[in-house]
């Protein structure tokens, strides 16, 4: 099973293109549904899993507020079958709200000539 050499850029792309259509207005964040397969992709989010397109489209609508991310660091490895895995921590600032950090995993499974999330999971870094 070979890995890919160009994780690291594959990975740090991913994320640049994710995070600014998160980032942007409802209709950029639609735009991220590109990035999930209709049945196999995996989110949780906050605990709340959700499988295919349609489940995490949904959850990115019910998001209706203005967000900005900072990314700390962009970690990745390449993973077996030419796939990449990102983690990503950083601070997230909602509307009026003061930022929080968070931390977000991914996998990315290549597709063809692309690649797809086949594993995404955020949370917030909240202390009790």
């Amino acid at each position: 099973m070979a890995t890919n050499p160009k994780y690291h850029d594959i990975g740090r792309s991913f994320v640049q293109q994710y995070y600014t259509l998160l980032d942007g207005d409802a209709h950029a964040r639609r735009s991220l549904a590109n990035f999930y397969t209709a049945d196999t992709s995996l989110m949780t989010f906050e605990g709340q899993q959700l499988v295919g397109q349609r489940k995490i489209t949904e959850r990115f609508e019910t998001l209706d507020l203005k967000s900005q991310h900072t990314l700390t660091e962009i970690d990745t490895q390449p993973t077996q079958e030419g796939g990449v895995l990102v983690v990503v921590l950083g601070q997230v600032k909602t509307d009026d709200d003061p930022p929080q950090t968070f931390n977000q995993t991914f996998v990315l499974k290549p597709s063809g000539e692309s690649f797809y999330v086949q594993h995404d999971i955020f949370r917030l870094a909240l202390q009790s």
